[in-house]
């Protein structure tokens, strides 16, 4: 202690939270839930399957040397669909990165629906993210991330950072489905190229592991249009739909992605918080 003051080093966020339902009495519920840190997940009252969950960080944001790890365990024959409370944000960067780990897995026959808001990304941040999902036989599952770089409407544009969003789906342990988008740090240079974004500062990606994909893909295209591709295979006896999505800002984005979800996410449609 040198003149009464205690140096201190920066507090960090750090959370951990994990949700386990399955179905009982022909309806999901909540069999295990557990919360730490900044981490917390509330569920809202709804009518009947899918049990809906929202993920918060009571924290308002993350920056360098942040943590933060979301596990959701689906029961067979259960249904669950996991957004957020609102928009992430990962502010700049002093030193290291905010790091978020996503673990879902899913049982026999069951769905969910993964559908966080826009993570919005400030200038000189820096990100990292991992999204494993392991799918037992005849589970579904719907991923979407999107992420925008810089807050337009503000006068806020992302020209320097560096962002990783790294997605491994499995189905009885054999990957179906792997990427690693990885852009820095010069971001505003990558994104205007046309083959990467075409100066677009919204993007997104839509994964759809279903025996539906190949039967929704024309409705799917149409919804999409030109700022974007989309595509459907089958991979490992799965059907699967990948779209991808970009736009000038973050509402241009979500105007697309709203009818997107509704489509995709079958009767259980559009999360309570989401909105245009």
């Amino acid at each position: 202690m040198h003149d009464g003051i205690l140096a201190q080093a920066a507090q960090r966020v750090a959370g951990t939270a994990r949700l386990a339902c399955g179905e009982i009495d022909g309806r999901t519920r909540l069999r295990r839930l557990y919360q730490d840190g900044s981490a917390k997940i509330r569920m809202p009252a709804v009518n009947g399957d899918p049990l809906e969950a929202v993920l918060i960080n009571t924290a308002g944001g993350l920056t360098g040397g942040d943590r933060l790890a979301w596990e959701v365990d689906v029961g067979a024959g259960a249904a669950a669909v996991i957004t957020t409370q609102a928009c992430e944000k990962v502010y700049r960067a002093s030193s290291g990165h905010a790091g978020v780990r996503v673990g879902l897995n899913v049982g026999e026959g069951a769905w969910i629906a993964w559908l966080p808001q826009e993570t919005i990304v400030f200038d000189r941040s820096a990100f990292a993210r991992t999204l494993d999902v392991d799918l037992a036989p005849g589970a579904e599952a719907l991923l979407l991330e999107a992420t925008v770089f810089g807050r337009l409407a503000m006068g806020e544009r992302t020209t320097h950072g560096r962002f990783h969003d790294r997605w491994r789906v499995r189905r009885r342990g054999e990957l179906i489905h792997a990427e690693d988008f990885r852009i820095g740090p010069d971001i505003a240079g990558t994104l205007g190229r046309p083959a990467v974004a075409d100066g677009a500062a919204a993007v997104a990606t839509v994964l759809l592991v279903s025996p539906r994909a190949e039967d929704l893909l024309d409705r799917v295209r149409g919804i999409v249009g030109d700022d974007g591709g989309v595509s459907a295979w089958s991979v490992g006896g799965s059907g699967k739909l990948l779209a991808r999505l970009r736009a000038g800002d973050g509402y241009s984005l979500r105007k697309r992605l709203v009818p997107l979800v509704e489509l995709l996410n079958g009767r259980a449609g559009l999360p309570k918080l989401w909105s245009l």
